[in-house]
């Protein structure tokens, strides 16, 4: 197999060191690591420079400008799209742009989008708490280099199975929203504007915490252990199955106060605070670590009601408010405790979880569908990447 060194076939550009003082509102769009995720731009939160400002040229981005992370979660690619130019490349953001005619860009972009390729920038890196990626190892770094005729083959495979991911994924983003519609037109705003009583949530719940002190002591390997939730774990309403950790037949009796039960609701502490669902049978038992774990009345609120409400603005503005707006602060159980719920008629609550479970049978259909393009996808990635 032909191999070509990246440094041979890109030139790659290195951003400005841009000041968050002088951000404006509107202008050119600067391009920071938070922007960059795996595959695609995040711009839920864009930055601008003033369109008067002088001496960026050598940083001004074109479209489909192939970009990558080079500090923090380095080595993840993303192309950027027509409708966010002007854009200027801000410090340890890389460009890199094609100077031979032997690579399409939209090969490269599969390439350097591989788990395989991310992983071997993560080992290349320096620094503990922060990773940090050198340009002169990406410069030397080698890939495979096909035919024209292969490159075109792999791309049109590759980007066809992209495509049904992302169907999948706005399938399932669609019946989210329909949940949340419902949600409002039954129950209202969190202002309130149906006038429900109002309670704390620990008048129908009691409330604490997961494992927090050096939880790793516990861990063993899956055929010995007890599975134990994480945040990872943790959906916006669902349990995500994958990336367990398992406790010692001896750490999950010691540690028995944090065994779930069914209709248990868990909550997220720090990341994403505040994201929340609920423990269904298959999952009793299981064991947790430094999630917020809630024993709800259900004889006054429906878990699923309450799921709900956490997981809806209702509850994630207080969320957000009782960790001071920082996403790496954690949330407690004290401040969940004092969260005002509202407490429509428990029949009302039921009426909406059984609308909730339609949904929830039509999310687990497309998720299964998720589920098996993504690891098609991994595979073919594997096959022509390594």
């Amino acid at each position: 197999m032909e191999k070509i060194k990246i440094g041979d076939a890109c030139d790659i550009l290195n951003g400005y060191a841009f000041k968050s003082d002088e951000y404006v509102n509107e202008g050119i769009r600067i391009i920071r690591i938070a922007n960059v995720q795996k595959g695609y731009i995040e711009d839920d939160a864009p930055a601008f420079y003033p369109m008067n400002s002088i001496g960026l040229n050598k940083y001004m981005l074109k479209e489909d400008d192939l970009l990558m992370s080079l500090t923090g979660n380095v080595g993840r690619v993303a192309l950027l799209q027509k409708e966010m130019l002007p854009a200027a490349l801000n410090q340890r953001v890389a460009c890199l742009r094609l100077k031979t005619d032997k690579l399409i860009k939209r090969y490269l972009f599969h390439i350097l989008n591989s788990n395989f390729f991310e992983r071997q920038c993560i080992q290349a890196s320096k620094g503990v708490a922060q990773k940090n990626m050198s340009t002169e190892w990406l410069k030397d770094y080698e890939i495979p280099l096909y035919s024209i005729e292969k490159q075109l083959e792999i791309i049109e495979v590759l980007d066809k199975t992209r495509n049904v991911i992302s169907l999948r994924k706005d399938e399932l983003l669609a019946l989210d929203n329909l949940i949340k519609a419902r949600f409002v037109e039954r129950f209202g705003d969190e202002k309130n504007s149906k006038d429900w009583t109002i309670v704390h949530i620990e008048d129908v719940a009691d409330v604490q915490v997961g494992v927090v002190i050096k939880p790793s002591q516990y861990y063993t390997d899956e055929n010995n252990g007890i599975r134990a939730f994480r945040s990872l774990n943790v959906g916006e309403g669902f349990i995500k199955d994958s990336d367990w950790v398992y406790f010692t037949i001896e750490g999950h009796r010691k540690n028995s106060k944090s065994i779930l039960k069914e209709n248990d609701l868990l909550i997220v502490r720090s990341g994403a605070p505040g994201t929340a669902c609920v423990v269904n049978k298959d999952y009793v038992g299981c064991n947790a670590i430094d999630i917020i774990i809630v024993h709800p009345d259900c004889e006054k609120v429906n878990p699923y009601y309450l799921c709900t409400f956490t997981n809806m603005p209702h509850g994630k503005k207080q969320i957000v408010k009782g960790t001071g707006g920082a996403a790496q602060q954690h949330f407690n159980v004290g401040k969940y405790n004092k969260m005002h719920l509202m407490l429509p008629p428990k029949e009302l609550q039921d009426e909406f979880v059984k609308f909730l479970e339609q949904v929830n049978k039509s999310k687990v259909a497309v998720q299964k569908v998720l589920d098996e393009t993504q690891k098609l996808f991994d595979s073919l990635m594997q096959q022509y990447f390594g």
